[in-house]
């Protein structure tokens, strides 16, 4: 696991500063604290942090080929290496390692750009290739590993594994996309390919970006998809005889190290059987971390220890104060863009925890959404049959008319909550799931914005994100639509996004076998009477762990990693709240309304509403102001200042 950032000439072979792209290795210093490299020649920067994990002997990078004409660098792992070292000598290469990355060298010599589809795991990488005058960047399918790039006006081409490496180049400039804050505001983060600045992009999940010298930057290409083709044929004691051995290999796969590894357990289903999996492959007991929380309402610590006891584990645990919310600033710099979900608080502190015992720990990330594990994949399901059964031109009208009317009870038993649900049933499937996993929802967002962002915005509707991706679903199963649009945007953008992070931000690598992709393929070609059935989500896994994990553990209410928001809101953190939201930083832009701001303020700490979601949505936008692009912000969007990320 490392850290990559880099420097292309695309018109030609300037000489670069390599005090600017020893600036740019070294703001991802955390992501590879074992070794650091800078490769230089004219037109060309390769920077590289090291975290040591396979072949910590000879694994140094940039590698390259025999002859010196093809150069790579890498985050990540290919988990299928010693397979494909073994095609790759039987065609004639030669190796002088025993690592991964030099698998990426060669596959590329072999099969060229197609060789990304030969990889099984995690990656982000760039090849340089002299005698094409190339360079080739690729990610993983699922977006585990990161990768930003951005095209200066001088034909420079910037990449990195964060975006705080192109941000420490000094040319990349400050200008906030509109779209992105519209997008950041309705899911919490900025949907790939976009990034909160203009200039730069993401490298989206299974794309590569291949630049030659001498010509234009070319459009992301797509090298794979998963397809939602349901096998109705398939028995359930057939599929029951098929997950496990896919869980167990995948597993497997991730337990190649050569330096410490164990896994994070948070009592949850999905950590709990990557735990019991991986006890039944490893020949010592198996390292678990656990957070405990003091506020017993957020608190699965007694799980974890369950799984731990049953397992004879070696477990860690440490207790977190549930007031543990001085990491708003820090998350803000880790993040470089604003980012909204909580659970990086928890998140951040388990890593931290992990790794004071480990550098490698498997998670059980991932699988929700293809096993079908999230209470909203319920209620759309449920909201689906209704919606299916009425002709549209009653269903808009009517229901469209009592989502209007009905108030928002955040206060009252969640059977009297029906505000969501009557919206929902006046939409589309993709506009009513949009709809139910926003944040701040359409009509919030036309309160909270001004005339000048919503001029900027020129119509343009996050809704977008979620069409452009249902376009490609190819399935009008219900629940695979909704499984497909999380795969491409919240796992992607909100869950992976976390854990990298998190987990780098303490030199943690972390593996996910739940995203293993064959995994992924055979999961969605299953009906969804093996995912959801009789309200029970995660079916099929449930039952497959049954003779692996206490029943106590399987089939109880979800908790999920959260955080008290709204008890901090309206007590330890009333002020601050209250200054950032309504101080100078938010009303610099020119984008926010005032007086809807000091409305979600004053109902919440007032008792009335609870805005705990908006509220931190706009609390951790405000850091990202003053920590990544400084503190003055001009009207209009363009930053009085863009400083390097501290």
């Amino acid at each position: 696991m490392c850290g990559i950032t880099g420097i292309f000439d695309t018109r030609g072979k300037r000489d670069l500063d390599r005090a600017v792209l020893q600036r740019m290795n070294e703001s991802q210093h955390h992501r590879g604290p074992d070794e650091s490299s800078l490769f230089l020649e004219p037109g060309l920067g390769f920077g590289h942090k090291r975290l040591s994990i396979i072949d910590v002997a000879t694994g140094q990078q940039p590698l390259w080929n025999e002859d010196g004409s093809v150069g790579v660098i890498f985050n990540g792992e290919i988990y299928n290496y010693r397979e494909l070292m073994a095609e790759l000598v039987a065609l004639g290469h030669r190796f002088r390692t025993r690592s991964d990355t030099e698998c990426i060298v060669h596959a590329w010599e072999a099969w060229g750009e197609s060789c990304v589809a030969r990889f099984r795991g995690m990656f982000a990488f760039a090849i340089y290739d002299r005698n094409q005058q190339a360079l080739f960047l690729a990610r993983d399918r699922l977006g585990v590993k990161p990768l930003y790039y951005a095209l200066l006006p001088d034909g420079v081409l910037l990449f990195g594994s964060e975006l705080k490496s192109l941000l420490a180049h000094g040319g990349l400039g400050g200008s906030i996309d509109p779209a992105a804050v519209e997008e950041y505001f309705a899911l919490g983060y900025v949907a790939e390919p976009r990034t909160i600045f203009t200039g730069a992009a993401k490298l989206s999940p299974a794309h590569t970006l291949c630049v030659r010298r001498g010509q234009r930057l070319p459009e992301q290409r797509r090298y794979w998809d998963v397809r939602f083709h349901a096998n109705g044929g398939i028995t359930e004691q057939e599929a029951l005889e098929e997950l496990l051995p896919k869980l167990r290999e995948s597993v497997r796969l991730r337990m190649i190290s050569e330096v410490p590894l164990g896994a994070f357990l948070s009592g949850g289903v999905d950590s709990s059987v990557v735990v019991a999996t991986m006890a039944g492959l490893a020949d010592a007991p198996v390292n678990t971390c656990s957070i405990a929380f003091s506020d017993p309402a957020f608190d699965e610590s007694a799980y974890a220890t369950m799984v731990a006891q049953r397992y004879g584990t070696r477990h860690f645990v440490d207790r977190v104060d549930s007031d543990d919310f001085d990491l708003v600033d820090l998350l803000a710099s880790l993040y470089d863009e604003p980012y909204a979900d909580s659970s990086a608080i928890p998140t951040y502190r388990v890593c931290q925890l992990a790794r004071k015992h480990v550098t490698v720990a498997l998670s059980g990330d991932g699988g929700d959404e293809s096993f079908g594990g999230y209470r909203r994949y319920r209620m759309h399901l449920m909201e689906d049959r209704m919606r299916s059964a009425l002709p549209e031109s009653v269903r808009k009208p009517v229901f469209g008319l009592l989502g209007g009317l009905y108030p928002k009870l955040d206060w009252a038993p969640r059977v009297l909550r029906a505000k969501t649900t009557f919206e929902g049933m006046a939409r589309s499937p993709v506009e009513a799931y949009f709809n139910s996993v926003s944040i701040l929802r359409a009509p919030m967002r036309a309160r909270l914005f001004t005339p000048s962002l919503k001029r900027e915005l020129a119509g343009y509707d996050a809704l977008a994100v979620f069409k452009r991706h249902a376009a490609r679903a190819e399935t009008d199963d219900p629940l695979a639509l909704i499984q497909y649009l999380d795969l491409n945007t919240y796992l992607v953008g909100d869950i992976n996004t976390k854990v990298d992070r998190a987990s780098m931000a303490h030199s943690l690598e972390v593996r996910e076998p739940l995203m293993d992709h064959p995994l992924v393929e055979w999961l969605a070609t299953l009906p969804a009477s093996l995912k959801i059935r009789d309200g029970e989500g995660k079916y099929l896994l449930k039952k497959a762990a049954e003779p692996l994990l206490p029943r106590e553990v399987l089939y109880r209410p979800k908790m999920g990693f959260s955080v008290p928001l709204a008890r901090w809101f309206r007590g330890p953190l009333r002020d601050r709240v209250r200054q950032s939201l309504l101080g100078t930083t938010l009303e610099s832009t020119g984008w926010f309304d005032r007086k809807f701001l000091l409305q979600l303020v004053d109902q919440h700490q007032g008792g009335q509403r609870d805005h705990s979601a908006p509220l931190w949505t706009l609390l951790m936008f405000e850091a990202f102001l003053r920590r990544v692009t400084g503190v003055g912000i001009a009207r209009g969007g363009e930053p009085a200042e863009l400083a390097t990320v501290r």
